[in-house]
């Protein structure tokens, strides 16, 4: 597995292309805009789009999934269908932040335990909610490797104050859903720069171990 980060949108998202190695096959997860910088990363790392993966319903991660989709051919998979009134809310949410951002139907919702293929690849589908209802992680058990969207950040969590957002779910996604999966995997976040597990256990301020015991 390969994976490169291609920062998009004026809030810098970190949408992510990763591909398997082997086939050359690759998914775009989470493409929220600047679509020529998204296709010029896929032709710069010489692999064929097979699909487009989303974390979560808000418009710097998925405003222009399905402009992409149609212009490739390649469905999109994801995220959890309690995001569904996110999406469903992209035409307008676009100029409220002056943003490019079109409302589309996955071809797939996915649930938790589930799995998404990307050639060769497969990678587990965990739901975790807190920071919208129906955002979903993407992880590559082989490789200890965790595309998380607004669930965590270096030094952070995603924010809770929007619509059907939860501080304590999104506390207790991260702690039992993520943690579990080892220290040593190391996590793209949605936006900012990648970490492990294990660094943010040691010194985040709300979800370090010591932080969660006081």
């Amino acid at each position: 597995m390969r994976a490169a980060i291609v920062p998009v949108t004026p809030l810098q998202q970190n949408c992510s292309l990763i591909w398997c190695t082997k086939t050359k096959k690759a998914a775009v997860i989470d493409p929220g805009g600047d679509l020529d910088r998204i296709r010029d990363a896929i032709t710069k790392a010489g692999v064929t789009l097979e699909k487009i993966l989303v974390t979560h319903g808000h418009l710097d991660h998925c405003g222009n999934a399905g402009v992409l989709a149609k212009d490739m051919g390649v469905p999109i998979e994801g995220p959890e269908e309690a995001d569904r009134f996110w999406i469903a809310a992209l035409d307008d949410d676009g100029p409220r932040w002056g943003m490019e951002a079109h409302t589309f139907e996955p071809d797939r919702w996915l649930h938790h335990g589930d799995t998404v293929t990307v050639g060769d690849l497969v990678l587990d589908v965990i739901h975790c909610p807190g920071h919208t209802p129906g955002h979903v992680v993407f992880y590559h058990a082989p490789s200890h490797f965790a595309v998380v969207g607004d669930v965590l950040f270096k030094g952070s969590i995603g924010r809770t104050d929007f619509p059907m957002g939860d501080h304590q779910t999104l506390i207790d996604s991260i702690t039992q859903r993520l943690w579990p999966l080892g220290d040593e995997t190391t996590f793209i976040p949605g936006h900012g720069p990648i970490s492990t597990f294990g660094a943010e256990r040691q010194s985040n301020p709300f979800v370090a171990d010591m932080a969660l015991k006081q």
